[in-house]
């Protein structure tokens, strides 16, 4: 039997406070931190300087991009990787790809993808962890490597003079709040219409109606996307490269050429209920309703570094997610537990590891990046690598960062590389049938 819950006493009070104020670390930290903030009080520039942005191994990009007041990471983050080939095939000096666009169509898509799991759990009771968990945040900003994929395959991109981005996008709070509240309205009108015994073609054609409305409301706030455009390319030397009214979908086809069926998913998962060289999958998790399911293959760190380091020697970048949160310096560009000295500022232990971390939801992928270079040891080992971040030119080292491969152990939770890069017998594991996590396991969540 555990004892009565106790409260913080006078007594405990004056005795923290006199042991905080007889330490001078802590009236020093306290003034710094109080002052500067804590990221800025906790950096320590000499294990900064450890990584310079030199890297032996080193992808040249386009113009820094900036999703601004949105969740879009893992849509700029993806397009970074598709512009890559663009600017590299036809010797451009930068090119985007319409982020907006992509917005548009997986708003679209997962206002139909939440009111199908409405449908599909109309039985669960409204205060039961399933519906909360379905109706928590259908419209959110944020996505996965093969949500994208869905998108892409079934609507294309454009480039972003063919659709910019609409102030809806760059700033979406907004424009979430009134489109989630519409669905909510929407989906209890399914539940009390399948309680009251509708029919299944009634249902449907609610549902249709309902999805025709949030149509309209995306048409007003980001534009209606083009079906079709004229693509002009012009390269470093002046040769153009046009042609007219292509759609979409056949210009990813023709000018991105990425196989998106190569593209794999890989996750280091280091917890007991994950064990590697298994595929999962998570429930509920996706947007496309039609789409494929999202699909991970769960690696040693060792194997994913290797895989990315030859896609890298190959000339492509790699789209990966992590916990951005984690020890990062944004001013000095820097992804690292040395330099932002965190431990020494509060003069604690942040002891969790990898698998500690996860089960008691202190980390999880939050933002998703590009990794465009590493640095190898002359031994061949990784000891730095080059990020392209999606927050504008301001943030890092005009829009990079550099990472160290401790933090990449430690926060790096996906990559998505052509399964050619994986060796024979890790691609024979891809053939597996997917094991279901639930809806709230940590691989669950979303880049934003």
């Amino acid at each position: 039997m555990t004892s009565k819950a106790k409260g913080i006493t006078a007594d405990q009070l004056k005795k923290m406070s006199r042991e905080f104020n007889a330490d001078r670390a802590n009236l020093i930290a306290a003034r710094a931190a109080s002052k500067n903030g804590i990221m800025e009080a906790a950096t320590d520039l000499s294990e900064v300087s450890r990584l310079p942005f030199t890297f032996n191994i080193d992808l040249k990009q386009g113009k820094i991009t900036d999703q601004k007041a949105s969740g879009r990471c893992w849509i700029f983050s993806a397009l970074n990787t598709f512009r890559f080939e663009i600017i590299k095939k036809y010797k451009l000096e930068t090119f985007e790809l319409s982020q907006n666009y992509m917005f548009f169509y997986d708003k679209l898509e997962k206002a139909n993808y939440y009111l199908e799991n409405v449908i599909k759990t109309a039985d669960e009771p409204i205060d039961g962890r399933l519906f909360q968990f379905i109706n928590a945040d259908p419209l959110c900003d944020g996505g996965q490597w093969d949500m994208l994929s869905n998108l892409v395959k079934k609507y294309g991109v454009v480039p972003k003079y063919a659709y910019p981005d609409a102030k809806g996008a760059e700033a979406s709070r907004w424009f979430d709040m009134y489109l989630t509240g519409k669905l909510r309205e929407d989906a209890m009108n399914l539940r009390e219409a399948l309680k009251g015994g509708a029919s299944p073609a009634a249902i449907r054609s609610m549902k249709e109606g309902y999805v025709g409305e949030i149509y309209r409301m995306l048409c007003i706030t980001l534009g209606e996307p083009p079906k079709s455009f004229d693509l002009i390319l012009k390269d470093k030397d002046g040769k153009v490269t046009q042609e007219f009214g292509i759609s979409p979908v056949d210009f990813f086809k023709k000018y991105v050429g990425i196989k998106l069926e190569d593209q794999v998913s890989v996750i280091n998962a280091p917890t007991k209920d994950k064990p590697y060289g298994k595929m999962y999958t998570v429930k509920f998790l996706g947007n496309v309703a039609d789409g494929d399911p999202v699909r991970y293959l769960n690696l040693e760190m060792n194997k994913i570094k290797k895989a990315v380091i030859k896609q890298l020697k190959d000339g492509h970048p790699v789209w990966f997610g992590s916990d951005c949160r984690m020890f990062g310096a944004r001013k000095e560009g820097v992804f690292d537990k040395k330099s932002t000295a965190l431990e020494e500022l509060f003069n604690v232990k942040f002891g969790f590891s990898k698998a500690q971390a996860l089960d008691y939801g202190n980390s999880a992928m939050n933002h998703a990046m590009v990794i465009l270079g590493v640095n190898l040891d002359e031994k061949g080992k990784p000891e730095r690598w080059r990020i392209e971040n999606s927050w504008g030119k301001d943030s890092g080292v005009d829009g990079y960062y550099v990472a160290s491969d401790e933090w990449f152990d430690d926060y790096v939770y996906q990559v998505v590389v052509n399964k050619k890069y994986l060796d024979a017998a890790t691609r024979k594991l891809l053939d597996q049938k997917l094991k279901e996590l639930e809806p709230w396991d940590p691989f669950g969540t979303l880049a934003d």
